[in-house]
């Protein structure tokens, strides 16, 4: 077992007052570094950071990054939702830790669109039809997940078809 335990920072954002989720650190009672690599293939994590070593994972609308002494985690809805998550990261760190030996480690993160390349295809009216004030939010949007080619009214034809295209070759979960 690598990581034996940590210990729960639960807190509220200092930037935004009037913010209904809670943050969390964990702090790890051991350096898992080692084992980021294999958590990364096994997870399929958002981002990874070789130097200072961490990993981005995004998940049910929550931003994770472990670092080797901690774990950070946004948009929670309590603390029972903040010990639940670390517990299962603490599970998943001990079990591709346990595993390495059949896992393949990864030090790449999950290949993202690039914000120009949808902008480029967008017809770049600023009409908001999309629900966004400009195409570039809406670009941004798309890149994020949030939104995709089917959620610009304006955007038809070959347009439509080629951000359908581009888009298929990226993964958003």
């Amino acid at each position: 077992m690598l990581l034996t335990g940590y210990t729960l920072e639960i807190f509220r954002s200092k930037c935004n007052a009037g913010a209904r989720t809670l943050h969390c650190f964990a702090h790890l009672h051991d350096d898992v570094g080692a084992a980021l690599p294999y958590l990364n293939t096994v997870l399929g994590g958002f981002a990874y950071t070789r130097e200072p070593p961490s990993l981005t994972l995004k998940t049910s609308g929550k931003l994770i990054t472990i670092h080797p002494r901690k774990i950070a985690v946004n948009a929670l809805q309590d603390e029972e939702q903040a010990e639940k998550i670390v517990a299962w990261l603490q599970r998943e760190i001990n079990g591709a830790w346990d595993n390495r030996a059949a896992i393949e480690p990864s030090e790449h993160g999950v290949q993202q669109p690039s914000l120009l390349e949808v902008l480029k295809l967008l017809p770049k009216t600023n009409c908001r039809k999309c629900g966004q004030p400009t195409c570039m939010v809406f670009a941004v949007r798309v890149i994020e997940g949030a939104k995709d080619h089917t959620n610009c009214p304006a955007l038809q034809g070959e347009k439509r078809e080629a951000l359908a295209a581009y888009l298929s070759q990226f993964s958003f979960e």
